[in-house]
């Protein structure tokens, strides 16, 4: 009796312990979902559609990292898409110009790079709000783009550059996956354990007490800015060598689904909060919808319509987390006082 209640007990520890995590939400929507569509539609769980999920949401999951990392300080960016189309083809123009294959690679991350000190300079220095800044951004570099390509594509690339993105780890795992997940790992590990993790989390919980308790509010807010726009950069690259060409067009919308993957894996929109495993849970929660969606022959538009809903209840479910967050504070608060004001009333 007493290896069946240790039992018990240890297994509700458990069950505990996940369902305060942060993720937990995520997880047990990613496989209610899965279980679902599987259902439906027996093609989607086919280790063809499983690889070109992984394949595709790579891109993806690279950028959701950093944009996690500007969310945490409640900042955004909306240039994200523009500067992977900018980082594309700057790399395939350089790979096309027969210059080493790690050179064309460093350019597109390069010029991501020198967008986001662009777009740091300006939050941090002018103080403008980062909605604005990369708004402007945003067009900014598309317009960029098109003014270096005249609307034609960079093409052809060369076999060494495009086989970049070809390889695979074991001859199963794309490239491109490989790289996320190892960049996930690293900023997980950063936000984690470093100072300069906890000077995120400190920025985007109360900016002012962050500053005051001597963290450099300026330079973390400009190093993230300068982070998300360089990894925006290499997914670019990456991007250019799955296409074989360099695409003006590429990363359209791209700033929507990056954002949409960070906060539907429980990264708040308001700061101070968030994860990179909850983030790349979401990023992965996001391309299996929509992959789920096109087996189902659910038209584009339907599919739009969903993810923005999707979006919206993120959103909301966070407002309503922390506003649950702030009772349960405030409640606790009332009855430390009282409990004070009894116990120096009975002295």
């Amino acid at each position: 009796m007493k290896k069946k209640s240790g039992a018990k007990l240890f297994s509700a520890n458990i069950i505990n312990k996940f369902m305060h995590r942060q993720e937990s939400s995520i997880i047990l929507a990613l496989a209610v979902y899965i279980i679902f569509v599987s259902s439906v539609n027996s093609t989607f769980i086919s280790s063809g559609n499983i690889f070109n999920i992984f394949r595709s949401s790579g891109f993806a999951l690279i950028s959701i990292t950093g944009m996690t990392l500007v969310l945490i300080t409640a900042g955004l960016d909306l240039s994200v898409g523009s500067v992977l189309a900018l980082g594309g083809v700057v790399s395939g123009m350089v790979a096309q110009a027969g210059l080493p294959i790690p050179l064309a690679l460093l350019s597109g991350v390069a010029v991501g790079s020198a967008i986001g000190c662009i777009n740091g300079l300006i939050i941090v220095g002018l103080r403008i709000p980062p909605l604005i800044v990369t708004l402007g951004m945003q067009y900014a570099a598309r317009g960029l783009v098109s003014v270096i390509t005249k609307g034609v594509p960079v093409y052809p690339l060369p076999k060494s550059f495009t086989a970049m993105e070809q390889v695979k780890l074991f001859g199963i795992i794309p490239t491109v996956v490989v790289v996320a997940l190892s960049i996930a790992v690293i900023f997980h590990i950063i936000l984690g354990h470093t100072p300069f993790g906890r000077s995120v989390y400190a920025l985007g919980g109360n900016e002012e007490a962050a500053l005051i308790s001597g963290i450099n509010t300026r330079k973390t807010k400009f190093n993230v800015y300068v982070i998300t726009s360089s990894l925006a950069g290499l997914a670019g690259v990456f991007m250019a060598a799955r296409l074989g060409s360099g695409e003006a067009a590429a990363g359209t919308g791209y700033e929507l689904t990056v954002i949409c993957g960070s906060i539907i894996g429980g990264t708040s929109v308001l700061g101070g909060t968030g994860t990179i495993l909850g983030a790349v849970l979401g990023g992965l929660f996001m391309e299996i919808l929509t992959n789920s969606l096109t087996l189902m022959h659910i038209s584009v538009y339907w599919q739009q319509l969903v993810v923005g809903t999707i979006l919206i209840l993120a959103v909301m479910l966070d407002q309503y987390k922390r506003d649950l967050m702030l009772k349960h504070s405030i409640r606790g608060n009332t009855q430390t006082e009282k409990a004070q004001k009894k116990l120096t009333y009975e002295s």
